[in-house]
């Protein structure tokens, strides 16, 4: 990797990046109003399971394969992405989780524009994306700095395991020492994710998670809330 990629990437995933991703917990709040997480094993177990069960089988290879997709853009790349966007945003379970992947897809997508990150092309296929999902405005980025997907793939699931650390640091709560331990302890898992990932096939992707459902949609009208999801 060289060190333009890697800046790339670490600013992609950075909780600098202006698209809101501080203001969702994808149903961790929730979790944490159910009880099922309590403490700083609860957060750490939810966090994991998240990255097993959610991310690995499910987001990051849409990701990977929407990756390819930006890199090809022909007439039937084209095609792909937008019918796999489409897909991705209705498999989102709540109207909490549509929003949210909505929300952060365009502002993500308006960064991309506002900076000329890509082609015009590219960005002319991603302007025409509405909604666009998250994971495809993130891969549209990752391509026009030229990061290969195993680093894209470890980039998002890093920012997804910090972005759930941070919620769990205010809502739980958490110390900052926990958080880090959490996150210490979750590199191993995020390398498994991310090979799981690259050897899933576009037509073995799996975003079965009731659980998440089941709580994204009582976060909608949870009493007191620090988070959108």
């Amino acid at each position: 990797m060289n060190i333009a990629e890697l800046t790339a990437l670490l600013h992609l995933a950075s909780p600098a990046l202006p698209i809101g991703a501080f203001s969702y917990s994808q149903g961790l709040e929730a979790a944490i109003d159910a009880n099922l997480v309590a403490h700083a094993d609860d957060a750490a177990r939810w966090i994991a399971a998240g990255l097993e069960t959610v991310l690995a089988p499910g987001e990051l290879p849409f990701v990977a394969h929407q990756l390819e997709r930006w890199r090809a853009h022909d007439a039937t790349a084209r095609a792909a992405l937008i019918e796999a966007n489409a897909e991705f945003v209705a498999s989102r379970e709540s109207a909490e989780l549509r929003r949210e992947t909505s929300q952060m897809g365009w502002s993500l997508r308006q960064l991309c524009a506002q900076l000329e990150w890509g082609d015009a092309g590219r960005r002319a296929t991603l302007e025409r994306m509405t909604p666009v999902a998250q994971p495809t405005a993130f891969a549209f980025a990752a391509f026009a700095h030229g990061a290969a997907a195993n680093a894209t793939l470890a980039a998002y699931a890093f920012s997804w395991v910090e972005n759930q650390t941070a919620a769990a640091l205010k809502a739980v709560p958490l110390g900052q020492l926990a958080g880090q331990r959490i996150i210490v302890a979750l590199r191993p898992a995020i390398e498994r994710a991310v090979a799981r990932a690259l050897a899933t096939p576009p037509d073995s992707l799996n975003t079965f998670a009731p659980q998440l459902g089941i709580l994204s949609a009582r976060h909608e009208s949870q009493y007191s809330r620090l988070f959108r999801s």
